[in-house]
């Protein structure tokens, strides 16, 4: 006897979102003995980490927060070959990130964890933001607008790729909350205090 879909669906969608709350930044930096939330900008995603503790910690923290977002989608297709449920699930992972049950609901931008789920959901998708991406930033130096920037430019991509109305659905709620998370580098880059990227 096989469980009724929505269970199956409710299920997949509760481990993804405990798998994306797990705070990866956050135990990175403290294995090196800080609280990455009370160094630099606060935040525990990879950008602060690459500037508090340098290019190795910030890459394995862009690793483990993408792993987050790539791995429960991944499965969801290969057990439950359905788009609009691996749509879901990402969405579950995302939220898991950004809205952590370990950190009080609280937690990190969901940049690297979205572009995760995109990879698994769309990679033809991702290449076209990740140029958006690199074009700002490349001219620019600014992390925080090419994020925004890509993750806006996400819905419009699935959407002309893909056409379900799942994907289109979940890739436009990722990119609102993307960018409400970032609403202050929006300010600063408007203020033109904020932070260039050096590499």
């Amino acid at each position: 006897m096989t469980a009724p879909p929505d269970i199956i669906l409710a299920a997949a969608c509760g481990a993804a979102y405990l798998l994306g709350s797990i705070p990866t930044g956050l135990l990175l930096g403290k294995a090196y003995g800080i609280d990455v939330r009370r160094e630099g900008s606060g935040n525990i995603g990879a950008t602060n980490l690459y500037r508090t503790l340098g290019r190795r910690v910030g890459v394995l923290t862009l690793i483990g927060d993408c792993l987050k977002g790539l791995a429960p989608v991944l499965a969801a297709r290969y057990f439950a070959p359905s788009m609009d449920l691996a749509a879901w699930v990402g969405l579950a992972a995302f939220c898991g990130h950004v809205f952590s049950v370990f950190l009080k609901f609280k937690g990190g931008k969901g940049v690297a964890t979205a572009l995760g789920v995109f990879l698994a959901l769309s990679p033809l998708a991702v290449a076209i933001a990740l140029a958006v991406f690199l074009v700002l930033v490349l001219k620019w130096r600014y992390i925080s607008l090419g994020s925004v920037a890509a993750v806006a430019a996400m819905p419009f991509a699935v959407y002309v790729l893909h056409g379900s109305r799942a994907m289109l659905l979940v890739t436009a709620l990722v990119a609102v909350i993307v960018i409400i998370r970032h609403h202050a580098n929006i300010k600063r880059l408007v203020d033109g205090t904020e932070n260039k990227f050096k590499a």
